[in-house]
């Protein structure tokens, strides 16, 4: 079995590693490769059946399946019950409100659907989109913020770490503040029509693995991230143990199952 990941390993796909590690995977008979993305979206890869399972941003499944030429894809499973990523900036810049956008920069990926999302919340603020200086995130993540653009699209438990923990204080405002629409579940485990249709055991299998991957992570946290480390030693623990506690309150939020 191979999930493709959304973006590089971080505390929100800590539940898998888990599984991985702990043998919750090899109980149920599977033998899971977690995989980084590569220059194609993990639902293209899933889509082709390259990937048994992926990871992805709700906004992006939506557009997959809802175009002109939709995907066989679909979701089998939210990672995080509510949509825990907003727009920052630094402190006191007065950015931290759509009424504010026109005539700054934001960086960030290029997706559709954040382009759809941006052009949403400025268009209900009463403000034209098109006036919004959009430029490709240069990677340096917080350290760009009143250099090279004045917004970014930050997840809070971990850009929002990074930022904390090196010592700059941004503002930040969650999308599902600024429109209810935006709460939605994120990031999600998708599988493709295919296997959803012919290998519903597989997918079972593969869940009931994962959730107990993620009910350890909720549990204890702090161990979690050390697991995630051994898979992703390049990371600062402390800030994958800050990460992770945050996020453990996150996992099942307002719902009594995973």
């Amino acid at each position: 079995v191979t999930v493709i990941l959304d973006y590089i390993p971080n505390t929100n796909h800590t539940g898998m590693y888990v599984a991985v590690e702990n043998g919750y995977y090899e109980e149920e008979g599977l033998n899971v490769n977690i995989i980084e993305p590569t220059d194609i979206d993990s639902n293209t890869v899933v889509a082709t059946g390259s990937a048994t399972f992926g990871v992805t941003y709700q906004e992006d499944l939506t557009l997959a399946v809802a175009g002109e030429s939709p995907l066989p894809i679909r979701a089998i499973a939210a990672l995080i019950q509510h949509n825990t990523s907003g727009f920052v900036c630094l402190k006191g810049s007065g950015y931290d409100t759509p009424l504010n956008w026109e005539g700054i920069t934001y960086a960030g990926w290029g997706g559709s659907g954040e382009e759809a999302v941006l052009k949403a919340v400025m268009i209900q603020a009463g403000k034209d989109p098109e006036k919004l200086n959009k430029v490709i995130a240069d990677g340096l993540g917080y350290e760009s913020l009143g250099k090279a653009c004045d917004l970014m699209w930050f997840f809070e438990a971990w850009d929002c770490v990074q930022a904390e923990m090196g010592g700059v204080e941004l503002d930040y405002v969650p999308c599902r503040d600024l429109d209810e629409r935006l709460d939605y579940y994120t990031p999600i485990l998708t599988a493709s029509n295919d296997t959803i249709d012919n290998d519903p055991e597989l997918i079972k299998a593969f869940l009931r693995a994962t959730e107990k991957g993620y009910k350890y992570t909720i549990e204890n946290p702090e161990d979690a991230a050390g697991i995630l480390h051994k898979f992703a030693p390049d990371y600062d623990l402390e800030m994958l143990k800050k990460s992770q506690t945050i996020l453990a309150d996150k996992f099942m939020e307002g719902n009594p199952v995973w």
